[in-house]
Protein backbone atom coordinates (compact mmCIF):
# COMPACT_ATOMS: atom_id res chain seq x y z
CA UNK A 1 0.00 0.00 0.00
CA UNK A 2 2.86 2.21 1.69
CA UNK A 3 4.43 1.24 -2.10
CA UNK A 4 1.66 1.83 -4.30
CA UNK A 5 1.39 5.48 -3.59
CA UNK A 6 4.60 6.39 -2.66
CA UNK A 7 3.94 7.00 0.78
CA UNK A 8 5.68 5.54 3.50
CA UNK A 9 4.73 3.04 6.34
CA UNK A 10 4.56 5.20 9.05
CA UNK A 11 2.10 7.67 7.26
CA UNK A 12 -0.25 4.22 6.17
CA UNK A 13 0.04 3.44 9.88
CA UNK A 14 -0.92 7.14 10.90
CA UNK A 15 -4.11 7.27 9.02
CA UNK A 16 -4.85 3.76 9.96
CA UNK A 17 -4.44 5.14 13.76
CA UNK A 18 -6.51 8.31 12.58
CA UNK A 19 -9.68 5.88 11.45
CA UNK A 20 -8.75 7.49 7.86
CA UNK A 21 -7.63 3.91 6.83
CA UNK A 22 -8.96 0.33 7.39
CA UNK A 23 -7.01 -2.76 7.02
CA UNK A 24 -9.38 -5.55 6.04
CA UNK A 25 -7.40 -7.74 7.70
CA UNK A 26 -4.05 -8.49 9.45
CA UNK A 27 -1.76 -11.61 8.55
CA UNK A 28 0.10 -13.70 11.07
CA UNK A 29 2.65 -12.03 10.76
CA UNK A 30 1.00 -8.69 11.46
CA UNK A 31 1.10 -7.17 8.07
CA UNK A 32 -1.99 -4.74 7.43
CA UNK A 33 -3.76 -6.33 4.15
CA UNK A 34 -5.81 -3.60 2.91
CA UNK A 35 -8.90 -3.75 -0.11
CA UNK A 36 -8.29 -1.63 -2.79
CA UNK A 37 -11.03 0.53 -2.28
CA UNK A 38 -8.51 1.50 1.02
CA UNK A 39 -5.88 2.15 -1.99
CA UNK A 40 -7.84 4.56 -3.80
CA UNK A 41 -8.51 6.07 -0.10
CA UNK A 42 -5.27 6.63 0.34
CA UNK A 43 -4.22 8.49 -3.03
CA UNK A 44 -7.06 10.81 -2.14
CA UNK A 45 -6.09 11.51 1.21
CA UNK A 46 -2.37 12.04 0.64
CA UNK A 47 -3.92 14.20 -2.49
CA UNK A 48 -5.59 16.18 -0.17
CA UNK A 49 -2.90 16.57 2.54
CA UNK A 50 -0.50 17.83 -0.04
CA UNK A 51 -3.22 20.33 -1.55
CA UNK A 52 -3.28 21.60 2.35
CA UNK A 53 -6.39 20.60 3.99
CA UNK A 54 -6.53 19.58 7.02
CA UNK A 55 -6.72 15.96 8.93
CA UNK A 56 -10.21 16.93 10.54
CA UNK A 57 -11.50 18.57 7.75
CA UNK A 58 -10.71 15.34 5.10
CA UNK A 59 -12.05 12.60 8.02
CA UNK A 60 -15.36 15.28 8.47
CA UNK A 61 -15.38 14.87 4.53
CA UNK A 62 -14.98 10.92 4.37
CA UNK A 63 -17.33 10.44 7.45
CA UNK A 64 -19.93 12.41 6.28
CA UNK A 65 -22.08 9.97 4.18
CA UNK A 66 -21.83 8.04 7.18
CA UNK A 67 -23.48 10.74 9.56
CA UNK A 68 -26.32 11.85 7.22
CA UNK A 69 -29.70 10.81 7.94
CA UNK A 70 -30.50 10.93 3.67
CA UNK A 71 -28.97 10.32 0.46
CA UNK A 72 -30.01 14.15 -0.10
CA UNK A 73 -28.73 15.66 3.37
CA UNK A 74 -24.94 13.28 2.59
CA UNK A 75 -25.05 15.19 -1.08
CA UNK A 76 -25.74 18.63 0.45
CA UNK A 77 -22.92 18.71 2.90
CA UNK A 78 -20.71 16.96 0.69
CA UNK A 79 -21.39 19.72 -1.87
CA UNK A 80 -20.61 22.57 0.57
CA UNK A 81 -18.20 20.94 1.67
CA UNK A 82 -15.82 20.76 -1.77
CA UNK A 83 -17.29 23.88 -3.02
CA UNK A 84 -15.31 25.33 0.45
CA UNK A 85 -12.18 23.38 -0.33
CA UNK A 86 -12.47 24.16 -4.40
CA UNK A 87 -12.41 28.47 -3.50
CA UNK A 88 -9.36 27.78 -1.18
CA UNK A 89 -7.78 25.37 -3.83
CA UNK A 90 -8.14 27.65 -6.53
CA UNK A 91 -6.61 30.46 -4.44
CA UNK A 92 -3.94 28.60 -3.92
CA UNK A 93 -3.49 27.42 -7.65
CA UNK A 94 -3.37 31.40 -8.20
CA UNK A 95 -0.86 31.72 -5.59
CA UNK A 96 1.56 29.01 -7.05
CA UNK A 97 1.19 30.29 -10.65
CA UNK A 98 2.18 34.13 -9.65
CA UNK A 99 5.01 32.20 -7.55
CA UNK A 100 6.01 30.03 -10.00
CA UNK A 101 5.87 32.88 -13.08
CA UNK A 102 8.22 35.12 -10.76
CA UNK A 103 10.39 32.61 -9.96
CA UNK A 104 10.82 31.93 -14.10
CA UNK A 105 11.65 35.32 -14.20
CA UNK A 106 14.00 35.32 -11.30
CA UNK A 107 15.55 32.48 -12.93
CA UNK A 108 15.78 34.29 -16.32
CA UNK A 109 17.96 37.14 -14.61
CA UNK A 110 20.10 35.63 -12.52
CA UNK A 111 20.87 33.37 -15.65
CA UNK A 112 22.30 36.43 -17.39
CA UNK A 113 24.50 37.51 -14.04
CA UNK A 114 25.94 33.79 -14.40
CA UNK A 115 28.99 34.98 -16.46
CA UNK A 116 29.66 38.68 -13.82
CA UNK A 117 32.83 39.73 -12.84
CA UNK A 118 31.80 43.19 -12.13
CA UNK A 119 33.47 43.59 -8.91
CA UNK A 120 32.77 47.28 -8.31
CA UNK A 121 28.72 46.70 -8.51
CA UNK A 122 28.58 43.45 -6.77
CA UNK A 123 27.22 42.21 -4.32
CA UNK A 124 25.73 45.61 -3.05
CA UNK A 125 24.91 47.26 -6.53
CA UNK A 126 23.53 44.23 -8.87
CA UNK A 127 20.47 46.51 -9.67
CA UNK A 128 22.87 49.51 -11.62
CA UNK A 129 24.12 46.70 -13.63
CA UNK A 130 23.13 47.12 -17.70
CA UNK A 131 22.12 43.88 -18.07
CA UNK A 132 19.57 43.63 -15.55
CA UNK A 133 18.34 47.09 -16.22
CA UNK A 134 17.42 46.02 -19.79
CA UNK A 135 15.52 43.48 -18.68
CA UNK A 136 13.07 45.74 -17.38
CA UNK A 137 11.59 45.74 -13.72
CA UNK A 138 13.05 43.39 -12.02
CA UNK A 139 10.90 40.23 -10.32
CA UNK A 140 10.46 40.39 -6.61
CA UNK A 141 12.40 36.98 -6.03
CA UNK A 142 15.39 38.78 -7.92
CA UNK A 143 14.77 41.71 -5.72
CA UNK A 144 14.79 39.76 -2.76
CA UNK A 145 17.58 37.63 -3.45
CA UNK A 146 19.88 40.39 -4.57
CA UNK A 147 19.03 42.73 -2.63
CA UNK A 148 17.54 45.21 -4.89
CA UNK A 149 15.79 48.10 -3.77
CA UNK A 150 12.30 48.71 -5.85
CA UNK A 151 12.97 52.36 -7.69
CA UNK A 152 10.68 54.58 -9.66
CA UNK A 153 6.98 54.29 -10.78
CA UNK A 154 7.79 50.99 -13.08
CA UNK A 155 9.78 49.24 -10.70
CA UNK A 156 6.95 48.83 -8.03
CA UNK A 157 5.31 45.85 -7.59
CA UNK A 158 1.65 45.96 -8.99
CA UNK A 159 -0.28 45.51 -5.81
CA UNK A 160 2.01 48.20 -4.32
CA UNK A 161 1.30 50.83 -7.19
CA UNK A 162 -2.13 49.81 -7.40
CA UNK A 163 -2.53 50.43 -3.75
CA UNK A 164 -0.60 53.36 -3.62
CA UNK A 165 -3.52 55.09 -6.87
CA UNK A 166 -6.61 53.84 -4.71
CA UNK A 167 -5.05 55.50 -1.57
CA UNK A 168 -4.03 59.05 -3.88
CA UNK A 169 -8.16 58.63 -4.54
CA UNK A 170 -9.37 58.49 -1.52
CA UNK A 171 -7.06 60.55 0.72
CA UNK A 172 -9.30 63.26 2.02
Amino acid sequence: MARLTDSTLRTVRFYEEAGILRPARRTEGGHRLFAHEELERLRLVSDMREAGLSLDDIRSLLDLKLRAASGGEAARGATAALKTFLVALTGKIQLLERLAGDLQETVRCTEACMGCERTELFPHRCGECEKLVAMGPAPRGLRVLWGMEVSGPDRRPPAVAEADEADATTAP
